[in-house]
């Protein structure tokens, strides 16, 4: 199990990331999803609460340059229409709202993505990252996707699905863009990996933002699911204030 400290501290760019696991009580759902930025662009924005997910919002409104890869709603929480628990949708982009509009449709996840490619941002080409939390009875189930192109080939999309039961307390689930800064980015490889989850919102939320590279982090936001209630505490840092 690796310490997220130590991977975030280790790499100035991983770009945006989800963490979704079990605290380390057994308590709760855990999820957390950060975005960093290179360019103005990038770095212009900040979290903002809406419903019960959150809008990315650009900080100073005359620097934003391109709203289409940057303005999203990275969480969204969908109740199905048979009431049976609910899902708490997190991605780095729209595809947020492609899952939601699949659920309601009655599609799974995955079929929900599959009308999704990587971000049309060559020579980069962006992964889409995306994860669900679905809540029933007391439990919870994991589901992460990436969709990335062939090793910077635009002509294929690899797609991955992940699915995680009954996630162990304390263990969590970390996938993110890119492996580490570079131009071009190189994509993330490989599965979810496995890291540590803490008890306490504030001390996981704190030790994510203090971790994350100084000039590159963004936003963050950190989400505890009581497992019990389905009640849940949100911590949002922005850079930007």
């Amino acid at each position: 199990m690796l310490q997220l400290e130590k991977e975030l501290r280790s790499n100035a760019y991983p770009g945006r990331g989800i963490i979704i696991g079990c605290s380390a009580d057994g308590k709760n759902a855990v999820i957390a999803y950060f975005i960093m930025g290179r360019s103005v662009n990038s770095r212009n924005r900040i979290f903002v609460t809406e419903g019960e997910g959150i809008r990315t919002e650009a900080f100073d409104p005359s620097k934003l340059s391109d709203p289409s890869l940057v303005i999203y709603a990275p969480v969204r929480v969908h109740v199905p229409g048979d009431g049976t628990g609910n899902d708490t949708i997190v991605t780095n982009g729209d595809q947020t709202d492609t899952v939601y509009e699949g659920l309601e449709k009655g599609l799974t996840f995955e079929q929900s993505l599959r009308s999704r490619e990587y971000e049309p941002d060559g020579p980069n080409y962006t992964p889409r990252i995306s994860g669900l939390v679905h809540l029933e009875n007391g439990g919870f189930d994991i589901t992460m996707s990436i969709l990335k192109s062939n090793d910077g080939d635009p002509s294929c999309c690899n797609r991955y699905t992940f699915h995680y039961d009954n996630p162990a307390p304390g263990e969590g689930r970390f996938i993110h863009t890119y492996m580490h800064d570079g131009n071009p980015l190189p994509s993330f490889q490989g599965e979810p990996k496995k890291v540590a989850v803490e008890e306490d919102i504030d001390s996981f939320a704190g030790m994510l933002w203090e971790s994350l590279n100084e000039e590159n982090k963004v936003s963050l936001f950190v989400r505890y699911i009581d497992l019990a209630t389905g009640k849940y505490e949100t911590r949002i840092l922005n850079k930007n204030q």
